[in-house]
Parts: structure tokens; C-alpha cells; sequence
């Protein structure tokens, strides 16, 4: 066996103490580094993530304090896993709960009806556009909190058209006529006698004219009768009687109608006022001879008796829920060959002129006192009532050509007469129906722009009687 010397014994020991040494001060390095550089370079990521952490905790702290929703959340999401927490309590907080979420939506505005809203979409723009969205505030110049104070210039425009123009208070009568009424109950026979008139206008060049009277007894028009002719004269006497076969039940819904014209040989005959006597019982009950004198009301064209219509009115405030019913009409004007007319009633609903809407009812067939019952709904917000109005119309049914018109009437706050009374009754009585009669007149506007909206032809005057 090999054996060690003693120089080779030490120089072996050299180097196991050098490895012994370097591995030392390489322990030594990896510890100074460590406590260096990685220490503080740790710390201060945790510092930093910890800042972080409390930055959360404190925002989480706010909404805690800012809300006692997210609080009541939170309470009720522990109940759910501590059963430390009694049940009425967690009963209570949810109760709170929910009062606090039902508070909150009735805060809010209500919605608008749809059936309003589809109103509001026809209305003109410049109407509207404050009071579409019920969710904003209009502007305080659009509101308008009470009536009182508000001056309303229709009210007075009838006045200065009637009080301004002298030419139309002298053109309003045209002379007086002197006549008399009596009625015989064995006979059932009223007699007509036409006396004289005075103070005629003046038709012809050479200062005079040639009178006569026409005598209706409407709402019959097919039975006439006329006087004679007087010449070159404006004070006539006539002096004859004429005779109506009627019934004493039907004198109180009857009108007599005197119409006195000028006779020309030569052209069409001008027409110089008119008379119409509604009530026959005026002056007495005809049982005797009663004379009568009237103003004769200036006129260019004969009148003609269109009839009558009755329907009912009611508005809802708290629906905004307006209903019309159609009753029933009478005497109305034939208009076919058969004496006869196929009529059914139109009802529009007016806004500044532009129709809106409009609906029909049935067709009665063969018959000038037709009777419907029928009722018509229209959705119309209470603050846009005074805004709009309703055009109802009598018309004829036609199979072939375009039906025509036989009358119209109005109500609303800008109509006239029985029409604005009859609408702003409606109003004083509320969810109360309010009927009336009223009478039918001529359609004086344009055809086209009646009917510009709908699938339906256009409606033509009816021609002159």
C-alpha cells in the first residue's frame, strides 16, 4: 500500500483549508446581498400592497357610510350565514329594506298613459313640445296654474264684428210683413194669410220692385206656395191665404218660413229677405185669427232647413277620456231621388284646424230621422282641452261617386253659440252625460282639406237647393 509522505500530507491539508475558506466567503457574499438588496426591495412591495389594501378598506368605508342600502345588503347577506342573528331581525331589516326601495320609486314621475301619448304624437309640434315628456319641468312661462286672469280675445271678437260695421245693421232688415196665423182643430188645417209689406229695398233701375212671397211650412219643403206678383211697387198688399194640413201634435216642431222675392222677367229672380217663425204658439194658441208682424231679415239665398241632431257629451278628467254618443237626428234634407237619404254621422276631432282623428258610425238606410245610440271615445288629456274641438257630420251615403254632405255643427271652447255652451257645460259637469238638440248648417269649407287625412273620398257640397 501506497503511504504519504510528510510534504505531501500538508500540502493536501493547504488545500482542503482553501476550499473550506472560499466556500466561507461565498456564504458571506450571499448573505450580505441577501440582507442588501432583496430586504428592502420586499418591504417596500408590501408597503406599497398594504396602502393599496387600506385605500380599499377606506372606499368600501365610504359607501358603507354614504348608503344604508349597501349596509342593509350587507347585514342581510351575513343573517344568511349566521344563525347567531335573530329571525325578527333579519325580518326587520329586509321589511326596512323594502320600504326604502318602495319610497324611492314613488318618487318618480308616473308614466304617461299610451293612449295619451299616441294624442300627443298628432298634435302640431309648437303645441306639445313643453308637455311631451311628463318627466320634465316645463318652462315657467308655459305654465298656467289658474284660469283667472287670462284674457281670451274670442270672447270679445263677436262684439266689435257686430258693433263696428254699420253697413250690416242697416242690410239686416229689409221692410217688415204683416201676415196671419190660425189653426183649425176639426180640420187639422193652419192658414197662412198674407197681408202686406212696407218699406221694401229698391231691385230694379228705376227705383221700385216687383214682390212676392214663397210660404214654407219646414221642415216640409215639397209643399209651397206663392203669391202673386205685384208690379213697380215696395208697400204690396196681398191679401190671400194659403192652407197646411197638419197634425196639432206636430205644430210645436214645425217652422214657417216666408221668403219674398223680387220677380224679374228676364233673369233669375233676386231674393230680398226672409222670414222664419219657429214658434207658432208665440203670440197666442191659433185658435183665433192672430196677426203677426216680423222684420224681413236680409238674405241673398234661400235657407234651407238641414235638420237637427242630438247627441250627448262626457268627459272623464281622470281617464282624459272624452265620449260623444250619437242619439239620433231629425228632418234631415233628402238627398236622393226617393225623398230619402242613407245618413251616418262623422265625428272629427279638431286641433288649430288640422283634424286629428276622426270615426263613424252606422248607416241607416232610407230614412231622414235615423236613430244610432252609437258612442264615440277619444283620448284627450285634461290640459289639452281646451285646445282642440269636435266637427260632427251628417252625411249621405252614396254607393257610387263621394257621399255628400248634408249638414255639420261644432262644439268646443272657440265654436259659437249652443256649440260653446253645450262644450263648456260638459266641463262644468264632469263624468256626467249632457245632451242637447243642434242644428245642422251648410259646410261652407274646402273639401280636400276636410278630408286630408283617411282612405275615404273626399266630401263635395251638396248643391243648392
Amino acid at each position: 500500500s501506497p503511504s504519504f509522505s510528510p510534504p505531501e500530507l500538508s500540502v493536501s491539508l493547504l488545500a482542503v483549508i482553501v476550499i473550506v475558506c472560499g466556500l466561507a466567503l461565498v456564504a458571506v457574499f450571499v448573505f450580505l446581498f441577501w440582507k442588501l438588496c432583496w430586504v428592502p426591495w420586499r418591504n417596500k412591495a408590501l408597503s406599497s400592497h398594504l396602502a393599496v389594501l387600506r385605500g380599499e378598506d377606506s372606499m368600501a368605508d365610504k359607501l358603507k357610510d354614504s348608503g344604508a342600502i349597501s349596509f342593509l345588503e350587507a347585514a342581510v347577506k351575513i343573517s344568511h350565514t349566521s344563525p347567531d342573528i335573530p329571525a325578527e331581525v333579519q325580518m326587520s331589516m329586509k321589511d326596512h329594506l323594502m320600504r326604502r326601495t318602495r319610497i324611492q320609486r314613488q318618487t318618480t314621475e308616473p308614466a304617461s298613459s299610451t293612449r295619451h301619448i299616441s294624442f300627443k304624437r298628432h298634435l302640431p309640434r309648437q303645441m306639445h313640445v313643453s308637455s311631451m315628456d311628463y318627466g320634465l319641468e316645463p318652462p315657467a312661462v308655459a305654465e298656467q296654474p289658474t284660469s283667472i286672469g287670462r284674457i281670451k280675445p274670442e270672447l270679445y271678437k263677436q262684439k266689435t264684428v257686430d258693433t263696428d260695421d254699420p253697413k250690416k245693421e242697416v242690410e239686416k232688415t229689409c221692410g217688415k210683413i204683416n201676415f196671419t196665423l190660425k189653426y183649425d182643430y176639426e180640420n187639422e188645417t193652419l192658414t197662412v194669410r198674407i197681408l202686406r209689406a212696407f218699406d221694401l229695398p229698391a231691385k230694379d233701375f228705376c227705383g221700385s220692385s216687383d214682390p212676392y212671397v214663397k210660404i214654407y211650412l219646414l221642415p216640409d219643403r215639397k209643399r209651397k206656395f206663392q203669391t202673386r206678383v205685384h208690379r213697380k211697387t215696395l208697400n204690396p198688399t196681398f191679401d190671400e191665404s194659403f192652407h197646411f194640413p197638419v197634425p196639432h201634435e206636430e205644430l210645436a216642431s214645425r217652422k214657417l218660413h216666408l221668403s219674398v222675392f223680387d220677380f224679374d222677367r228676364f233673369s233669375r229672380h233676386d231674393m230680398i229677405g226672409e222670414v222664419i217663425l219657429e214658434n207658432l204658439f208665440e203670440d197666442s194658441d191659433l185658435s183665433r185669427e192672430t196677426s203677426v208682424w216680423r222684420d224681413i231679415q236680409y238674405a241673398t239665398t234661400e235657407s234651407v232647413d238641414l235638420g237637427e241632431i242630438m247627441f250627448s257629451l262626457c268627459y272623464l278628467p281622470t281617464a282624459g277620456r272624452l265620449t260623444l254618443t250619437v242619439i239620433k237626428c231629425r228632418n234631415l234634407k233628402a238627398m236622393d231621388i226617393t225623398g230619402y237619404s242613407d245618413p251616418y254621422v262623422k265625428v272629427s276631432l279638431l286641433c288649430d284646424g288640422r283634424r286629428l282623428k276622426k270615426k263613424k258610425t252606422t248607416i241607416k238606410k232610407n230614412t231622414l230621422n235615423p236613430t244610432y245610440n252609437e258612442a264615440i271615445i277619444f283620448d284627450i288629456p285634461p290640459e289639452n282641452m281646451d285646445q282642440v274641438s269636435l266637427l260632427i257630420s251628417v252625411m249621405d251615403y252614396d254607393r257610387v261617386g263621394h257621399n255628400e254632405i248634408i249638414g255639420v255643427c261644432r262644439v268646443g271652447v272657440n265654436a259659437e253659440g249652443l256649440g260653446r255652451d253645450h262644450w263648456n257645460e260638459m266641463l262644468a259637469y264632469p263624468r256626467k252625460p249632457i245632451a242637447h238638440w243642434h242644428p245642422l248648417v251648410e259646410w261652407h269649407g274646402r273639401a280636400a282639406s276636410f278630408d286630408s287625412q283617411g282612405s275615404c273620398p273626399s266630401p263635395k257640397p251638396p248643391p243648392t237647393p
